[in-house]
């Protein structure tokens, strides 16, 4: 079974675990650029790339035309906050996932240490700029996800189950 699958959610709900878990499961490639890739790339820190996609639409624009170009690659799993929207009629199966932003914020601090963007006001501030961002560039509203097709509190399961449940979907759509 061929297609994409497009998974999304906030920072620290578990798009790039979950989505390397399913596309190692399926055998599909990985498609997760992000921010932190592009920063990497031009020699810029995490917190400078945010700050500066505020003021300039270049550093969206370019993400996220560069994920929707590598999932029409071939058989892929979609890991970013706006894959379910970005790839609505290319996607075979969109999921969202949630969690609170408390354990959002735990979550990163867990995985960044005493980076700034761990801290829960960092967290909150950029859900802010990021929902506004959205809803001017493209018209998406990422706090709306009553379009996907499978929503998945990562509250309440662990990323191996959470990707046994996407697989599980992915091969019960595809029957």
């Amino acid at each position: 079974m061929s297609g994409i699958i497009a998974i999304s959610g906030k920072s620290g709900c578990g798009n790039s675990t979950v989505s390397g878990l399913v596309a190692k499961a399926l055998g599909f490639g990985l498609v997760n650029f992000t921010f932190k890739n592009l920063a990497e790339e031009r020699g810029m820190s995490f917190e400078d790339i945010v700050s500066k996609s505020q003021a300039d639409d270049s550093f969206d624009l370019e993400v996220d035309r560069r994920q929707v170009d590598l999932a029409r690659n071939g058989d892929s799993v979609v890991g970013s906050r706006l894959a379910i929207w970005l790839l609505a009629k290319d996607a075979d199966l969109r999921v969202y996932l949630w969690a609170s932003p408390a354990v959002r914020a735990a979550r990163i601090r867990s995985r960044e240490g005493s980076a700034s963007h761990a801290d829960p006001a960092f967290t909150m501030a950029r859900d802010e700029s990021d929902h506004a961002r959205y809803l001017r560039l493209y018209g998406f509203d990422n706090d709306d996800f009553v379009d996907a097709d499978l929503v998945i509190n990562t509250e309440r399961f662990k990323p191996d189950s959470i990707a046994d449940l996407v697989v599980r979907a992915w091969r019960l759509r595809k029957d």
